[in-house]
C-alpha cells in the first residue's frame, strides 16, 4: 500500500470527523492540499550516507564527511521547513494519528523499504511521553510496519531522562543523549524510526547501543531532516 492508499483512507475519515490543517488551520482535511504540495520532498541526489541533499550523488557529504556515524544510511521523506516544522510540531504535541498515516504514506512513497529484520523506534523521554499521551516514533514505525510488511519491535528503552533537544547547539545535543538508550538484544539489522532527524545526535546515540546489543548494520528512517543551507 502506498501513498495514494493512505491519502484515500484520509480523505474518507476526513469525511467522518472534519479537521483543519496542521500546519496553516484550513480546509478541512488534516493537510490541506497547499501544505501538502509544499513540502520539500528528498528524492535525491542525496549523500548515500546520512541522506542530505546535494548536487550530485555522492558517499559522504560536506555535512556527515570526517564525523564517525554508528548507522549506514539515513534517509527522510521531507525537508524540515515551511509547513514540514509545523506537521512535526503538531504530531509531537497534538498526538494526531491521522498526521502519522500521512507522514508514514510519504515515506513509503519516497523512501525505499529499506532491507532489514526489524523495525525499531526512539522510545519517549518517560516524562513528556506521559505528557503527551503516545509516542509519535512508535506509531509511525508500526504504520511503516504495515506499509513494508515489516515487524516492528521496541528494542530500545530510555536510561535516563534529558532535556529536549530544542534550541540547543549541535555539542550540547549529543552531551545531551549520550548514554540515554539502554537495549538488551538487537537483531543483526535494524531500522530505527524517529519523527525528525535535525543533527543526528539521538538516533545516533540509539544506534550506538544498538550495536553494542548485537546490531551489524543500522539505518535511519525519519519522516523529515533538517537541510543545511
Amino acid at each position: 500500500m502506498g501513498v495514494g492508499a493512505n491519502l484515500r483512507g484520509l480523505r474518507l475519515l476526513d469525511l467522518l470527523v472534519p479537521e483543519r490543517c496542521a500546519a496553516c488551520g484550513a480546509g478541512e482535511r488534516i493537510v490541506c492540499g497547499q501544505c501538502l504540495a509544499a513540502l520539500r520532498l528528498l528524492r535525491g541526489p542525496l549523500c548515500a550516507r546520512c541522506g542530505a541533499p546535494t548536487a550530485w550523488p555522492v558517499d559522504r557529504c560536506a555535512e556527515c564527511a570526517g564525523r564517525r556515524l554508528p548507522f549506514g544510511s539515513a534517509r527522510a521523506a521531507v525537508a524540515y521547513e515551511g509547513p514540514a516544522r509545523t506537521l512535526v510540531t503538531a504530531c509531537k504535541e497534538r498526538g494526531a494519528r491521522p498526521l502519522a498515516r500521512v507522514f508514514a504514506g510519504l515515506i513509503a512513497d519516497v523512501v525505499s523499504r529499506p532491507a532489514v529484520d526489524v523495525l525499531t523506534f526512539i522510545p519517549p523521554d518517560p516524562d513528556r511521553g506521559l505528557w503527551r499521551g503516545q509516542n509519535p516514533a512508535e506509531t509511525l514505525a508500526r504504520l511503516l510496519g504495515l506499509e513494508w510488511e515489516l515487524p516492528v519491535e521496541p528494542l530500545l528503552a530510555r536510561s535516563r531522562r534529558s532535556r529536549p533537544q530544542r534550541g540547543l547547539t549541535r555539542a550540547a545535543r549529543r552531551t545531551n543523549v549520550q548514554g540515554a538508550f539502554h537495549a538488551t538484544t538487537a537483531p543483526a539489522v535494524v531500522a530505527l524510526v524517529d519523527d525528525v532527524y535535525t543533527t543526528g545526535a539521538t538516533v545516533g546515540s540509539a544506534a550506538t547501543e544498538l550495536r553494542r546489543s548485537g546490531a551489524r548494520a543500522i539505518h535511519i528512517i525519519t519522516f523529515a531532516r533538517a537541510v543545511r543551507r
